[in-house]
């Protein structure tokens, strides 16, 4: 093991390698799949949805590049989310095609997994730019009036503040994100960038559902990112703002063989306490 390899591994066949032939089923075989939710996310809003476990989830350009901010809860239990840091360190700080998606503890869990991406071979670019980005997070209405002096209720944060709201969550149910279709990087001051989204009409990325869940998604008011959002050259991107399409499919049951949902992290919690 040199230096430089990933911190976090497991030995072969450990809670770390994913069976690549079960998802790989599960993303090709999309003759039998029986479509049971789909709908448009308007620009600069956002919307909840319900995934049930065995299901895929695909997100769509349906007009052109725009990229969107992506949160996960356990439908039954919203304690446990999406953990975008611990993702992060366990898989990588871009993901795609294989890459599991895990909650917070105390449940440490995949709560689903990428099985479609059709930005999978764009790599990593000139500028050292890759795409669906756990880097960063979500823009929030509080960092805009801090660095642009103006209040706008349209930033990701507020926009998945008022898709949960349905579903009895709030403000603080909101976390880090997944920027899907999001093209950034760290440049030569170890410094977060984010670049243009390099996504075209048509493009999707695809994620399994390992437990039910309960989705939500942001169209970022910054669109395709061609125009800053911070800064001396900021201005109204509203003209590169674009839709999004949601599919919810229901997965053939042959594709399933061999899956079952993961269990919660086999700690026992008891962190070294004594009870009185």
């Amino acid at each position: 093991m040199s230096l430089t390899d990933a911190a976090y591994q497991s030995t072969p066949s450990g809670p770390l390698d994913v069976d690549r032939e079960l998802y790989d089923r599960i993303g090709s075989m999309t003759k039998g799949r029986e479509l049971v939710d789909s709908f448009v996310i308007p620009i600069r809003s956002g919307r909840a949805w319900e995934v049930p476990a065995g299901h895929v989830c695909r997100i769509v350009t349906i007009e052109g590049p725009q990229v969107a901010d992506l949160n996960l809860w356990n439908r039954h239990d919203p304690r446990e989310r999406f953990w975008a840091s611990r993702t992060r360190q366990l898989q990588a700080a871009h993901v795609s095609t294989h890459d599991r998606l895990w909650s917070t503890l105390p449940f440490l869990r995949p709560m689903a997994t990428i099985t479609g991406d059709s930005l999978a071979d764009y790599g990593m670019d000139g500028e050292g730019g890759r795409v669906h980005d756990l880097l960063g997070t979500r823009c929030d209405p509080y960092v805009n009036q801090m660095l642009n002096d103006a209040p706008f209720d349209r930033h990701c944060h507020s926009n998945l503040t008022r898709a949960v709201r349905p579903y009895h969550l709030t403000e603080f149910d909101v976390h880090d994100v997944l920027n899907v279709f999001q093209c950034t990087g760290l440049n030569e001051h170890d410094q977060y960038f984010m670049k243009t989204c390099p996504a075209k009409k048509g493009d999707y990325f695809e994620f399994f559902a390992e437990i039910d869940l309960l989705a939500a998604l942001s169209t970022c008011p910054g669109g395709d990112l061609s125009v800053p959002m911070f800064g001396p050259d900021a201005g109204d991107a509203e003209s590169v703002c674009r839709p999004l399409g949601i599919e919810v499919h229901k997965v053939p049951e042959a594709a399933l063989t061999g899956w079952r949902p993961p269990e919660r992290a086999a700690y026992a919690g008891g962190h070294g306490l004594v009870e009185p």
